[in-house]
């Protein structure tokens, strides 16, 4: 007799084990602000990024992406977005990220969907 469970279509992600949690202290540390995309163009070196400057409030950053196939860059100017401001910087093929925007995707990547606010907000707003 076959126990298994039936399948329920393309396989997700696991449920998060107690091993993957965090405490909400650890991810009280996470700071996400509102950005407005001021600028975006194809990563010079990379198949699958974009380059962004976003507008944060009190300041701009530049921004590396996995949006390359999904939006085109001259659709994400002017577009809010949610971003992950105390990463540290790192490279992206030789192009500097400070920060990590917030998207979605299925389990095949086959799309990406960025997260937005509902409504217009000004860049800098604090997400909570």
């Amino acid at each position: 007799m076959n126990t298994e469970p039936p399948s329920a279509g393309p396989e997700q992600p696991a449920p998060s084990s107690a091993g993957d949690r965090i405490t909400f202290d650890d991810f009280a540390k996470v700071q996400m602000r509102v950005g407005k995309i001021l600028e975006a163009a194809d990563h010079p070196n990379a198949d699958k990024l974009v380059v962004l400057k976003v507008d944060l409030g009190t300041e701009q950053r530049q921004l590396c992406a996995g949006l390359r196939g999904h939006y085109e860059a001259s659709e994400l100017v002017g577009r809010r977005i949610v971003v992950v401001t105390n990463l540290a910087p790192r490279k992206m093929r030789g192009v500097e990220s400070d920060g990590m925007l917030l998207a979605a995707s299925p389990p095949d990547h086959s799309r990406v969907i960025l997260l937005t606010p509902e409504t217009d907000i000004e860049p800098g707003a604090v997400v909570s």
